[in-house]
């Protein structure tokens, strides 16, 4: 299976001025743990996690006035759709992450998370005997 077979091809994505909460917000009501943080001043984007939220929460950040653009990790591995499973899988153990950005031609065609390769291959395997 492919990246673009497990990945969410809705992604939500916030600006860089988003509050922390807003961003919390957003995230619970879409059921997702991640945002793509877009800046339209500039060509990058970066992501935030629930990860980042928990820690500046955790850390006594007020998220009524943090901004997401303080929290987000901008130095960001890129998945392709093309990859396999197995290749998103072992670029988040050998980064620490949860979560891929997908990027197809220069833009963001979706995310995909951990629990998203766990779904596909129990799926895969659900007719497979276990043991």
């Amino acid at each position: 299976m492919q990246v673009r077979d497990g990945m969410s091809s809705v992604v939500l994505s916030i600006g860089p001025a988003h509050t922390l909460r807003d961003a919390a917000r957003l995230m619970a009501k879409r059921r997702v743990g991640s945002a793509v943080v877009v800046d339209p001043d500039t060509s990058g984007i970066g992501i935030l996690t629930e990860r980042d939220v928990l820690l500046a929460i955790g850390a006594g950040e007020d998220p009524d006035t943090e901004l997401a653009s303080a929290h987000l990790t901008g130095d960001l591995v890129f998945a392709a759709p093309t990859w396999s499973l197995e290749e998103a899988a072992e670029a988040m153990v050998r980064g620490g992450f949860r979560h891929l950005v997908v990027v197809e031609n220069d833009d963001v065609v979706g995310v995909i998370s951990v629990r998203d390769i766990v779904r596909c291959w129990v799926t895969q395997n659900a007719g497979s005997p276990v043991g």
